[in-house]
């Protein structure tokens, strides 16, 4: 699914660094946690984005006892190549480490998530449509990836505060750790739209992926996002539930307590020392993930 393609290639890119960008043809927001520019007309988008990064920053940074540094770009399709290499409107995403892409205006590829509502069953054609439904009428995923700048966002912290994540999984886990967390304690309102996707998506089971494990992901990852893209999304929904069940049974510290024992630990252990390691520092939610992986696998 080319969808599932570009989300799979936004969490894994290899950004290029933007350089010393200038950004005179853009307005600038000022007096907010993170530098902010944005297109012209998109003066309201960018405003909305931002009171929600500040909100996640200050959140983000009272629990972890770190602030990065992070300029943030809110860009109507015009703008966008002018800005960022990434070849798809629509994805947040990072240039270098510090620079956030988001996108200032509804847009096909957001739309292109939904899937055909004639083919789902009428208890969640009905969610799907209650939740992702745009302020102008039509569904659009727009709710849910506009939630994506947060997962980007927590990325900058491990990025610049410089821990061993341990596993390319991990880092990706932590973050949704962290999103997941500030939405269910300051905007639980949003839950519906950050958890419905990916749970339509573990749903499905795994009949037709080639990957399932945590050691698939690890060792190509790359290979898994490039030549089996839906494979890849999947795993990224799986993600994303995980982060909901572990905060669910460890509370709203894990994240704290996550970046402390990655922040501790600078030697990479293996599977079995790794997880020992998690549930020794309060992290036994994590463990218990990775402990239970393949077992939880819907098939």
């Amino acid at each position: 699914m080319r969808q599932l393609l570009i989300l799979s290639l936004a969490f894994f890119l290899l950004h290029p660094g933007a350089g010393a960008q200038r950004y005179e043809a853009l307005g600038e927001l000022k007096n907010h946690s993170v530098r902010v520019y944005h297109s012209k007309g998109a003066d309201q988008k960018a405003s909305t984005i931002t009171q929600r990064v500040d909100k996640a920053m200050a959140y983000y940074q009272q629990l972890l006892q770190f602030k990065p540094s992070v300029t943030l770009l809110v860009l109507t399709e015009a703008d966008w190549s002018k800005y960022t290499t990434f070849p798809v409107y629509g994805m947040p995403h990072y240039t270098g480490d510090s620079t956030l892409v988001v996108a200032a205006e509804d847009n096909s590829f957001w739309k292109s998530f939904l899937p055909p509502m004639a083919q789902l069953p009428a208890d969640l054609r009905q969610a799907v449509q209650a939740t992702y439904r745009h302020p102008g009428g039509n569904l659009s995923m727009e709710a849910f990836f506009d939630l994506l700048a947060l997962h980007e966002l927590g990325h900058a912290f491990h990025f610049q505060g410089g821990l061993n994540m341990q596993r390319k999984w991990m880092g990706e886990l932590f973050v949704n750790i962290l999103l997941h967390t500030y939405v269910a304690e300051k905007e639980p309102e949003a839950l519906p739209a950050l958890t419905l996707f990916p749970r339509m998506v573990v749903g499905g089971g795994t009949k037709e992926f080639t990957y399932t494990s945590l050691a698939d992901i690890e060792a190509r990852y790359e290979e898994i996002g490039q030549r089996h893209p839906k494979n890849y999304g999947w795993y990224q929904s799986r993600w994303h539930s995980a982060a909901a069940d572990i905060y669910e049974a460890a509370g709203r510290e894990i994240g704290r307590t996550l970046w402390n024992a990655l922040d501790a630990q600078k030697q990479r252990l293996t599977d079995e020392t790794l997880a020992a390691f998690l549930e020794s520092s309060g992290a036994k939610a994590v463990a218990d993930m990775m402990r239970h992986w393949d077992r939880n696998t819907v098939r």
